[in-house]
């Protein structure tokens, strides 16, 4: 027969406590209403019963679920942004309450659906979370309880969103390159449908425009390897006097195409070229020879941000308005940057 596990109320009655001092020590809502002397015998006594609140009593009293939604397109697959699930994961966690993740990644999945069934299920707040930075129409269901959303934002401005700062982060990318002494900088790949691209390039060209260089050659295309190969072989198959000194690529996959275009045609990086990525994916970005150096999106800080907003909302903090909150995307220094060449000169 299993050992019976122990009640709040034999934590009581070991401590000389109420039941009720029991519940707000264990609630943390003890400040102000049990003695100090008193808190401290009613841990030392749920410590000694090794006891633990049950979850599903205490959401019940308190009608909560102690449940945060999440739901995500390829987000919840995607090698780097999944850091934007396990940091609101581990916020959350800390804070008492559990994630579930639904994910609405699969051709026509309707993220409004998701975000009923969650809703239906009694979870407490909601995330709604992209993969790729974009603008998306809001769920009526996001705007019944809690909720924000997480790397993308409202079309209509009118719902919370956090999102990385990508005009400042293409701007301090850029400013690394023109510290390194580069006049000259081509960007290569990103397209228009992910918001991300055109706010990266805006940062670059006003950094290139305050330190009175000319604005960067602009090779358009996607987020993928080929589509770096296939920017450097347009650049590179002109004479060496009409190369750029660096590359800004849209992504860290386009600057893996940069490099191996630059491999296969004996061109040096970063001795005669340097190349720039952005996101810093993991197991990529510091895999490569060169190690690229990038932007790193600051998923798990985004995460980590809306899950603290959602609870904060729940346990009584004003609703969060609707701005958009920007985080920074810090500069990850590898070895595909280096100071302007004799070549480059």
């Amino acid at each position: 027969m299993s050992q019976r596990r122990p009640t709040a109320q034999d934590v009581a009655k070991r401590a000389g406590a109420s039941r009720s001092a029991v519940s707000m020590v264990m609630n943390g809502n003890a400040d102000g209403n049990v003695a100090p002397d008193m808190q401290e015998r009613i841990r030392s006594a749920a410590a000694e019963l090794e006891y633990t609140p049950n979850p599903i009593a205490s959401g019940l009293r308190r009608q909560r679920s102690q449940m945060i939604g999440i739901v995500t397109d390829e987000a919840a697959s995607s090698p780097f942004a999944g850091r934007m699930l396990a940091g609101a994961s581990k916020a959350a966690s800390e804070r008492g309450y559990l994630t579930v993740i639904a994910d609405a990644g699969a051709p026509n999945a309707d993220p409004s659906s998701f975000i009923d069934e969650l809703r239906r299920r009694r979870v407490d707040g909601l995330l709604l979370a992209t993969q790729r930075l974009r603008t998306v129409d809001v769920p009526d269901g996001l705007r019944l309880q809690p909720g924000i959303l997480t790397n993308c934002r409202d079309r209509l401005d009118s719902f919370p969103s956090i999102i990385p700062d990508e005009i400042r982060g293409g701007r301090e990318a850029a400013e690394h390159l023109i510290g390194l002494g580069h006049r000259r900088i081509s960007w290569i790949g990103g397209d228009d449908d992910v918001d991300a691209a055109p706010a990266r390039i805006a940062g670059l060209q006003a950094a290139l425009a305050s330190a009175g260089l000319p604005a960067a050659e602009l090779y358009s295309g996607d987020w993928d390897i080929a589509d770096g190969y296939r920017g450097a072989g347009r650049i590179f198959g002109r004479p060496a006097d009409e190369w750029p000194d660096a590359v800004f690529c849209a992504c860290d996959r386009v600057a893996v195409g940069v490099l191996l275009y630059a491999g296969a045609h004996g061109i040096s990086v970063p001795g005669d070229v340097s190349v720039m990525g952005y996101d810093d994916q993991r197991h990529l970005a510091d895999a490569t020879v060169p190690g690229i150096t990038t932007m790193s999106l600051p998923h798990e800080a985004m995460g980590r941000e809306a899950a603290r907003r959602v609870i904060d909302e729940l346990e009584g903090a004003p609703a969060a308005d609707a701005a958009t909150t920007l985080l920074q995307c810090p500069l990850v220094v590898r070895a595909s940057t280096a100071p302007r060449t004799a070549r480059a000169a």
